[in-house]
């Protein structure tokens, strides 16, 4: 009864994706005419117009997000890994209230930071730039990380610390030689959740990003819905399964990852 529970729940949740998939097979007119899931014509040309629909080929705005999240992972791997050694090995004045403060940046929204950025980056001169995106994420802004991964370095043995600082090495080489490579679960975890995070995040990249040219993913499927015009909604669904595809593989070939991360970072 429980499993059948499940299933029904899991049913459920599916159903719109299943639909959105179906929807982008189906003639216009006929989306919103039938709620089920079966197919009774089979039209593929809404991948077709939806990939050259807007100003550039949809290709170009996978290249924008790909930028996007490349540079987001490796500035979110850098910077919050380095931070997570800190709290975790270093002893430094105020270590506790510093980590309290990172602790409590987690319940900060983010509506509450954008006015302020949106005004710095504006006066550096970065709007319309892929830069507002991925220059904070190198200086270890997102916390959660930095949390995850203090946990994983915390339940690693100091023994393999004190018996490197014997062989003559210093902090870094300990990071960079002892440390990261044990780190893989945490590191995987910070890559899968920033790819997902970064590649649906709609907010800030409509903040920034307001050249056409520079659109990602999220907002230029936004581009299909027009209040002046009747709105393409086979092209956008098309679109909308082009884009989940990636999402799709990262979270089916890093799940093993993902999970092992999780359990081993004392958040059971």
């Amino acid at each position: 009864m429980k499993h059948l529970g499940l299933i029904l729940l899991a049913a459920v949740m599916l159903y719109p994706v299943l639909w959105m998939v179906v929807s982008s097979f189906r003639p216009g007119n006929a989306i919103f005419r039938d709620p089920g899931l079966v197919l009774t014509d089979l039209e593929t040309h809404n991948y077709g117009e939806g990939w050259n629909a807007l100003a550039s080929p949809f290709g170009h705005y996978l290249l924008n997000s790909a930028i996007v999240v490349l540079g987001c992972i490796i500035g979110n791997l850098v910077s919050c890994s380095m931070a997570a050694y800190a709290f975790a090995r270093l002893e430094f004045s105020g270590k506790k209230l510093w980590f309290a403060i990172m602790l409590g940046s987690i319940m900060l929204p983010v509506h509450v930071l954008i006015v302020p950025q949106y005004i710095l980056f504006a006066q550096v001169g970065w709007i319309n730039t892929f830069l507002p995106l991925i220059v904070p994420k190198l200086l270890a802004t997102d916390a959660f990380f930095v949390f995850l991964m203090v946990q994983f370095i915390r339940g690693l043995p100091r023994e393999l610390d004190e018996a490197a600082r014997i062989d003559g090495a210093g902090h870094p080489r300990i990071f960079t030689r002892i440390i990261l490579p044990l780190m893989l679960p945490a590191l995987a975890t910070t890559t899968i959740f920033t790819f997902i995070w970064t590649w649906n995040d709609f907010f800030s990249q409509l903040i920034y990003l307001t050249d056409p040219d520079m659109y990602t993913v999220p907002v230029a499927l936004r581009s299909f819905v027009d209040s002046t015009v009747a709105t393409s909604w086979g092209s956008m669904f098309a679109m909308s399964v082009v884009s989940l595809l990636p999402i799709f593989l990262a979270f089916l070939l890093g799940q093993r990852y993902l999970i092992k991360g999780i359990a081993t970072t004392g958040m059971k």
